[in-house]
């Protein structure tokens, strides 16, 4: 996932930081400091890389979206450390690729599977849930990583949803939902990949029209599904809790990494915009993606209620650490009809 502006955004950001980069005094760069930066990094001026992970050889990693990307290169650094990983993925011929590609990485042995999951369609979710209770039995984390954006014209799941919304959210909705008892059994984690991008829009959800079937717009959409990520998985925080459940719930993003997350669908507009940003550098490589979903998949201690993700220059790239948590994805009624009205959506009441 990657955040994407467009074209004014993009050139504004750009000029603003050039500014700023030739202000020449301490307080100029300390105001810089603090406008990208804005906590002390608690694994150091690098961050957190791989290099962090204790053992975790045996232990089980689902990770959704898998075949290509921040999720194939989470895949790769998680067997790298001797962890099986069950790729939750819609393409099988992808699929089986990416598993041949892992397998002459990292030999025959590896311990490498996936599990056909199409997260625009919630009749598909749940077969690939009770696959995954038959055969995977114990889950030690669930990574949401699957997404799609920047639908340049309004697209509707086979159930009926908004299709960005219908895969960011409620596709991962009812998937964590379907798992959530096999995860507590592990004491096990949620990781949900959010985005940069959950800034852009209405900074809140759009109720009376969450298709936006009179306002369509890809990235206040976009916007929208990212943010409704953030506040299920801040609101599943608040009901573990209460219920005195074992499962920890961590929320990250990417930055700006250099995937296929930007399709033919996006508009032309934004498409030229993304690759303006790989050609000048301002994209970070996939691997560096995958790093804050890996983190907060295996690192302890880390807070729940906080968002992780690269610090650099606008939360592009940069050291892996802890970033800002805006105080509107915490707005509480707002993240409670949320629950609601996801359940009602996927017709699943969760047991909390």
């Amino acid at each position: 996932m990657v955040k994407v502006f467009t074209f004014s955004d993009f050139f504004v950001q750009v000029r603003l930081f050039k500014r700023r980069a030739v202000e020449s005094t301490v307080d100029s760069h300390c105001k810089i400091k603090r406008s990208f930066m804005s906590f002390d990094n608690q694994f150091g001026p690098k961050g957190w890389t791989p290099e962090n992970i204790a053992s975790i050889a045996g232990k089980t990693y689902l990770i959704t979206g898998a075949n290509s990307g921040a999720g194939f290169q989470a895949t790769r650094i998680l067997l790298s450390k001797g962890a099986n990983v069950v790729m939750l993925n819609r393409n099988p011929s992808k699929s089986d690729a990416a598993i041949r590609e892992l397998k002459q990485e990292f030999g025959e042995d590896a311990n490498v599977s996936y599990i056909v999951i199409d997260l625009a369609n919630l009749s598909s979710i749940r077969t690939a849930a009770d696959e995954i209770l038959e055969n995977v039995p114990h889950i030690d984390a669930l990574i949401c990583n699957g997404a799609i954006a920047q639908i340049s014209k309004q697209e509707l799941t086979v159930d009926g949803f908004e299709s960005q919304l219908g895969v960011n959210h409620y596709g991962h909705f009812l998937l964590c939902g379907l798992l959530f008892e096999r995860i507590d059994a592990t004491s096990g984690r949620i990781v949900v990949v959010s985005s940069e991008g959950h800034k852009m829009g209405l900074r809140t959800i759009q109720f009376d029209d969450m298709n936006w079937d009179k306002n369509y717009h890809p990235n206040k959409v976009y916007s929208q599904s990212k943010l409704a990520q953030m506040m299920f998985a801040y609101e599943l925080q608040d009901k573990i809790a209460a219920a005195n459940r074992n499962v920890k719930v961590y929320v990250c993003h990417p930055g700006a990494s250099n995937t296929s997350l930007i399709r033919e669908s996006a508009s032309v507009m934004t498409r030229v915009s993304w690759w303006i940003m790989v050609k000048l550098g301002l994209a970070q490589s996939a691997e560096r993606g995958a790093y804050p979903e890996v983190m907060c998949a295996t690192e302890a201690p880390l807070k729940e209620r906080a968002y992780y993700g690269p610090t650099g220059l606008m939360n592009f790239g940069g050291p892996v650490g802890e970033c800002k948590l805006e105080p509107f994805v915490l707005d509480k009624p707002v993240l409670t009809t949320l629950w609601e009205r996801s359940e009602e959506a996927t017709s699943f009441n969760w047991s909390l």
